[in-house]
């Protein structure tokens, strides 16, 4: 009886060495991997065209947004500012007010886009946007693990109507986002602060 019990002990330690090296152990990490943030400065982007000029960040790209839903769209004044150190980008698209498109239709289109988050949103903050150039409008401030924490619009209440919308391109988590979000919304205050009509 002795012996089955140390036969079937040691069958048992055996399987359970087996099975346990086939597992290779990884450490998890105790927090988020450290953000650099680059320099901060500005570059005045006015382009040719367009009734429209603002200070974009110096470490960002501005590329012309030409296609919507596989439709050409040049000369539309719609451009991508691109976050290539976040792998984000804000979409501004301008729009001119007009019979078709009037104010309160562009300003309620804005709202229901901003309020699309709601569903994975905390909280949607709205902040008037004042300057002293004549633009006025207002800033969305998108809290949790919505796809855009930072969404706004400008206009000049005649002519003029311009959204915008920050994007990430990642899974939406906003304990890891919060750091990067923080940073690139004050470069868009500056950007709105900036903004003037032509």
């Amino acid at each position: 009886m002795k012996e089955i019990f140390k036969i079937f002990s040691v069958v048992i330690l055996l399987a359970v060495a087996v099975v346990s090296c086939k597992q290779e152990f990884s450490p998890k990490p105790k927090a988020y991997p450290r953000v650099v943030f680059p320099e901060r400065g500005y570059t005045l982007f006015s382009p040719a065209g367009c009734p429209f000029q603002f200070e974009v960040p110096s470490y960002a790209n501005v590329v012309e947004d030409t296609i919507y839903f596989d439709k050409f769209i040049k000369g539309s004044c719609w451009y991508n500012i691109q976050i290539p150190e976040f792998n984000g980008v804000v979409n501004f698209t301008y729009k001119p007010i007009n019979k078709d498109e009037t104010l309160e239709k562009l300003i309620e289109d804005a709202h229901k886009l901003s309020f699309k988050h709601t569903k994975r949103a905390d909280y949607i903050d709205e902040v008037v946007i004042q300057n002293p150039n004549k633009v006025g409008g207002l800033l969305y401030e998108v809290g949790g693990d919505a796809a855009s924490n930072v969404q706004f619009f400008l206009t000049d209440s005649v002519h003029h109507f311009i959204r915008g919308a920050l994007y990430f391109n990642n899974t939406p988590n906003a304990d890891s986002m919060q750091p990067i979000v923080n940073f690139v919304k004050e470069d868009l205050r500056v950007m709105l602060k900036s903004f003037k009509w032509k």
